[in-house]
């Protein structure tokens, strides 16, 4: 795993900015540097040594070094690959991955990217043609960020190696601030600081003549075979994610595994016996902590387990220190804690494997039952259910049934806009001042609604998460939390393989009134405890809710709503409404809260100059 930043043209003291911006992330590749220069080019890279220890610095070149490769990520099937291109007659110099790619290009040009199996972010320069191509992943597992500033294009792993180049002037994005109070997170391809923008996934960009042309090259389809029976599932289920894990395990250092209660990291560590597993909670109440039944579970299995308990001054210890590593803000709670088990872990191991990706493409999230759920009531006639909304909407929010009322007179396309939703429309319009633009999120969920036009709602929305949370969210704290630990983390449910298999299984077999994911459960008891592999969902859970009701984090946080830069973009009456009715038990307000408090931690960071180091949350000051 490692880290890549470039910039085209020249600049003054051009080598002292690209190590600039290459030490910026050195956490993502601590073990070697390199870099590529030409009166056209500058390339750095960063390197966490995994696969050919001793040969496996980059940059990495063709036989007559026309082609520079720098690369950030995994191929899984590089030895596949590889054997085809020597037998084509290229030549290789190396045994890692990454030559593949450069050898790769030179033989079948965009095409390679649909051979690939694997995690990537990758550039490469054409010294003769003058021109850059750059390449993600699939499903977005690995970042990468670009942006033209006078006449250069600039392109980096994390944003923070941006910020550094010459020129570049920092401003935020308001409309970025727009959506993220809609999703709780940075919607790609768009980011907080105007005229950065993200690499959506599955996307490969050329930059050559001064122009930018980025093009789709994959698109995870769903196509259902409702002829398939539960048998062929569960083994077709079972076969691809050995084979996958077995490809995910593919290293020259040894490879651990996070491990929660929950069926997905379990399943995977099945397959790590004699091994590390990794686990963190929060206190001793069982709702906050898995740690029992990661112990539990990791003696079944014989692995060796380890763990760490979270305390609240350090969770809120780290706060700044995660969001200054997110580059974004993001209102994910949970990222402070995967931000700790990747320390924990990295303290052991240099590779992890986990659970991501399970529930997007297998049908995992309690919120796919919705469908189901209204479809009685959505029988009545539209007209009647819209007038009901109206009623309801005027009730207090605690009220039981208002929500099943306003949500079931809409369809998929109006009330599902992905896994999270945070402000409804009149929530925002009160908090954002008029600094501000206030747009519904229909906008961003449309075109890829219009994609899957005619398919059943449950698959429509699972098909908006990947494109959209996956990569929004689950993607962007899994790499940044790993990467700021210097830990390479690989998810193989998120594998194309994995995905042909999911993408054919009928509704039925990913939910139904038993179970989510219920194929792929069935397929994880052939491996694990029925307990383990039925347990319901229960997410990464923290105590966000418990803590701002106590005095002393209700007055950090109180003391962010009422500050200078709370007033520039919010209705701070509104936001010490929301804090005090939290406070005071009247309503659960805390994924709100910490939506807006997650925002101001980061701009303090990055616009208002606060530090960031570990530990520096200040106390409450009267």
């Amino acid at each position: 795993m490692c880290g890549l930043v470039g910039f085209t043209g020249e600049v003054t003291d051009r080598d002292t900015v690209i190590k600039e911006m290459t030490d910026r992330i050195i956490h993502r590749g601590p073990d070697s540097s390199g870099v590529y220069t030409d009166g056209s080019i500058s390339m750095g890279f960063r390197r966490l040594s995994i696969i050919d220890l001793s040969q496996g610095d980059q940059p990495i070149y063709n036989e007559d070094k026309s082609l520079v490769l720098m690369f950030n990520g995994e191929i899984y099937n590089y030895k596949q690959l590889r054997e085809i291109l020597i037998a084509d007659g290229h030549k290789f110099r190396t045994n890692t991955d990454s030559e593949v790619l450069v050898h790769g290009f030179e033989k079948w040009g965009t095409g390679l990217l649909n051979k690939l199996r694997g995690m990537f972010a990758f550039a490469i320069w054409n010294t003769k043609e003058k021109s850059l191509f750059l390449a993600r992943d699939f499903f977005g597992i690995k970042p990468l960020h670009y942006a033209e500033v006078n006449g250069h294009f600039v392109y980096a792993s994390e944003i923070k190696s941006i910020l550094d180049f010459p020129g570049f002037e920092k401003k935020l994005n308001k409309n970025a601030l727009n959506n993220y109070i809609s999703f709780e997170y940075p919607v790609p391809p768009e980011t907080f600081f105007e005229g950065v923008y993200c690499l959506p996934p599955a996307h490969y960009l050329w930059y050559r003549d001064g122009k930018v042309e980025t093009h789709r090259y994959w698109e995870p389809k769903f196509q259902p075979d409702d002829s398939m029976t539960e048998e062929e599932a569960v083994a077709s289920i079972e076969d691809v994610f050995e084979d996958s894990v077995a490809a995910h395990r593919i290293s020259d250092v040894e490879v651990g595994c996070f491990l929660s209660s929950g069926v997905d990291s379990s399943y995977v560590a099945s397959y790590f016996s004699g091994q590390k597993t990794f686990t963190v909670g929060f206190g001793s109440n069982e709702r906050y902590n898995e740690i029992g039944y990661a112990k539990d579970l990791s003696k079944k299995i014989g692995v060796e387990h380890h763990s760490h308990v979270i305390t609240p001054e350090e969770y809120w210890g780290n706060i700044r220190h995660v969001q200054y590593q997110m580059d974004q803000p993001l209102a994910d709670a949970s990222c402070i804690a995967l931000y700790f088990v990747s320390k924990l872990a990295s303290k052991y191991v240099k590779v992890v494997l986990s659970g991501e990706g399970a529930d997007e493409l297998f049908g995992g999230y309690n919120i796919y039952h919705e469908p189901d759920d209204l479809a009685s009531y959505q029988r009545l006639p539209l007209g009647l259910r819209r007038w009901l909304a109206a009623i309801a909407e005027k009730l207090p929010q605690n009220v039981r049934g208002r929500s099943f009322l306003i949500r079931g007179s809409k369809s998929v396309e109006e009330r599902f806009i992905g896994n999270c939703s945070m402000f409804s429309m009149h929530e925002k319009r009160s908090l954002l001042n008029k600094s501000v633009p206030a747009t519904v999120p229909q906008i961003i969920t449309k075109p890829f609604y219009d994609r899957v036009h005619g398919l059943d709602d449950v698959t429509k929305m699972q098909y908006l998460d990947i494109n959209v949370w996956l990569a929004g969210d689950i993607l962007l704290k899994a790499d940044r939390m790993s990467m700021a630990n210097s830990l390479e983390l690989r998810v193989p449910f998120l594998d194309r393989k994995v995905f042909d298999v999911a993408s054919r299984l009928p509704l039925r077999m990913r939910l139904n009134s038993q179970s989510t994911k219920y194929a792929m459960r069935k397929a994880a008891m052939r491996h694990l405890p029925e307990a383990t592999a039925q347990k319901k969902k229960l997410g990464f859970p923290v105590p966000i809710r418990v803590w701002l009701r106590q005095e002393k984090y209700y007055g950090i946080v109180k003391q962010s709503f009422t500050s200078k830069t709370a007033k520039a973009f919010f209705d701070t009456d509104f936001l010490i409404k929301l804090l005090d009715a939290h406070y005071h038990g009247k309503c659960d307000n805390s994924r709100k809260i910490w939506t807006v408090f997650s925002f101001l931690v980061w701009y303090d960071i990055y616009f208002n100059g606060v530090s960031h180091a570990p530990g520096d949350m200040p106390a409450v000051t009267d």
